[in-house]
């Protein structure tokens, strides 16, 4: 599912315009990716949780050629299932 189907499938069920859910899907997607940049955790209970993960820099290959480069460390986004989440997918 795209953007545009979400933002359909949610004017539907929440007896909105599209106008309307594309506006509130967009500011689900901001606030989440504000807090994240904060390096805050958003939970939403029954469906999971988003966070920020450092990884440490390491060694790594080039593919191309296996010469040795060096990869700078990073802060990565991290998102962990909920129960409901995994229950609905499980069946």
């Amino acid at each position: 599912m795209r953007k545009p189907e979400l933002v359909k499938a949610v004017a539907e069920i929440a007896d909105l315009s599209e106008r309307q859910a594309d506006a509130v899907v967009s500011a689900v997607v901001e606030q989440i990716t504000n807090a994240l940049s904060r390096g805050e955790s958003v939970n939403l209970v029954g469906f999971g949780s988003f966070s920020v993960k450092s990884r440490p820099a390491r060694q790594g290959r080039n593919p191309k050629n296996g010469e040795a480069i060096q990869i700078p460390a990073s802060n990565v986004p991290v998102f962990k299932a909920g129960k409901g989440l995994k229950d609905a997918i499980s069946g």
